[in-house]
């Protein structure tokens, strides 16, 4: 395997791991309480950084009792540190998904699927190789499929806006992801199937009961000795069960033509289907749930400036080109630029786990740890990629970050579980629709600014991320 992360530097000091786990039971609830509670996320971390003076250090990380027997972690914050998850000849990736804790196999059919699986186990190299098949094979279907989307999306978004005032973008966007997602692994529209118009819905339960220990309700009414409820109590699967089963039906029946193949490659018909649904349902849907919300929050805070300079380019290198093609997206830098900016400060999955299959040794930018055998790591991944050691003014949005001279950061960019500049393969763990997600916020914005000179929108934050409601669209002139 190659690995990822710097050799020790002999310039390093090594360092002792600084930080507490506390008083075993306390301890971890404490943490937990500062996490969600006292503190929140940033803050959190933030003042660790600054109690031990070092961006890698012990803490304990949620949900911890009763629900995660072992919420030790060794935090690394800074964009060096970090690429240690990225090494997978020093750290399995083992039932470690979701940190500390692993939801019930019901979730998933009674089987542990790609995501659960470490580089080393059989079936991971099987699996990961049928998804990257299916999406090679699916590359002529991206943009007509994303185009059609979004078409209805927009439609959506200004009748709301015409009847309302303002439109959810949340809703509306999750709609049409899934539908993309869906027609894109069965060659069906799920409205033709018996999930009729909820899948999305579903999918949302789904997710929810799954990452409910990894949150809390936001809602500010309920004390926080209620709402950590979630954290100490698992949320049952049958809550979700005849959901999941309309679900993995509709997949199932839908796409047998890819099960066909995933039985010729040697998988059982029922564990790709199982696996199917949750690379649909989890690692897509639910990646474009975060997403497409944060890209247009990012690029709304612009306003018309940054508006007209997108629509200028999309619409100057469009006109050219005559279509919208691979090749003409791909001479949209500052579009591309805008992709790689909102993926930097917002990461649609802020946290990577891993443990430590021996002894090893890991850099920050100041110091050397030695991280033992076993020891769980954990990287809060918007600290590593808003690192102000690699990337001027980290905290700001800076369209034009990754223009020109700016490519050679997109290195520092982590957001599919590894380097921008890296690429999924069947043994690694990274994003193995790395490409198509960037694709599809490119086109996003294309059809945005193919359609308006400008948008209004007031953003906020929910349980997964960020929030917009547009308020304004003017139409191209």
């Amino acid at each position: 395997m190659v690995s990822h992360h710097p050799e020790p530097s002999p310039e390093l000091t090594l360092r002792e791991i600084p930080g507490t786990y506390g008083v075993p039971f306390f301890g971890p609830i404490k943490d937990r309480y500062d996490y969600f509670y006292n503190q929140g996320k940033d803050e959190f971390f933030k003042t660790r950084i600054q109690k031990y003076n070092s961006t890698v250090f012990r803490t304990n990380m949620p949900p911890g009792p009763f629900i995660s027997s072992n919420p030790r972690v060794v935090a690394v914050l800074d964009s060096k540190s970090f690429t240690i998850l990225f090494d997978n000849s020093k750290v399995e990736k083992k039932n470690i998904l979701d940190g500390t804790y692993m939801p019930k196999l019901n979730f998933f059919g009674g089987y542990r699927v790609c995501a659960f699986l470490d580089t080393d186990e059989s079936n991971h190299h099987a699996l990961k190789s049928f998804f990257l098949t299916f999406l090679a094979n699916s590359h002529n279907k991206f943009i007509p499929y994303m185009r059609t989307g979004l078409t209805e999306l927009f439609e959506n978004l200004e009748n709301e806006i015409s009847g309302n005032g303002s439109a959810d973008f949340n809703k509306h966007s999750d709609n049409m992801a899934f539908d993309f997602v869906f027609r894109l692994v069965t060659g069906t529209h799920p409205a033709e199937t018996q999930l009729k118009s909820k899948g999305p819905a579903t999918v949302n339960t789904w997710l929810a009961l799954q990452l409910a220990p990894l949150g809390t309700s936001g809602l500010k009414f309920i004390p926080s000795f209620v709402d950590d409820i979630i954290h100490t109590v698992r949320l049952p699967f049958f809550v979700i069960k005849s959901g999941y089963k309309k679900l993995y039906n509709a997949v199932y029946n839908s796409a047998s033509w890819l099960l066909d193949e995933a039985e010729k490659s040697g998988l059982a018909r029922e564990e790709a289907c199982h696996n199917l649904v949750f690379l649909a349902a989890f690692n897509a849907f639910g990646g474009m749930k975060v997403l497409f919300p944060s890209l247009i929050k990012w690029i709304s805070t612009g306003g018309v400036t940054l508006h007209r300079r997108l629509a200028e380019e999309i619409r100057s290198v469009v006109k050219t080109e005559g279509d919208v093609t691979f090749s003409t997206l791909e001479k949209m830098p500052l579009t591309k630029s805008a992709v790689y900016e909102s993926l930097r400060i917002e990461p649609p999955v802020p946290f990577q786990y891993a443990t430590a299959r021996e002894d090893i040794i890991i850099n920050s930018h100041d110091s050397a740890f030695k991280i033992k055998k076993g020891e769980t790591i954990f990287g809060y991944q918007p600290f590593a990629t808003k690192d102000p050691k690699v990337f001027e003014n980290p905290d700001e949005f800076v369209v034009d970050r990754f223009v020109g001279e700016g490519e050679k950061l997109l290195k520092y960019v982590y957001w599919s579980n590894a380097r921008e500049t890296d690429n999924p393969s069947e043994d690694n763990k990274q994003c193995p629709a790395k490409d198509l997600v960037v694709l599809c916020c490119r086109l996003m914005l294309v059809e945005l600014f193919l359609r308006y000179d400008t948008f209004t929108a007031e953003t906020g934050q929910v349980a997964l991320g960020a929030s917009a409601k547009i308020t304004s669209l003017t139409k191209a002139t």
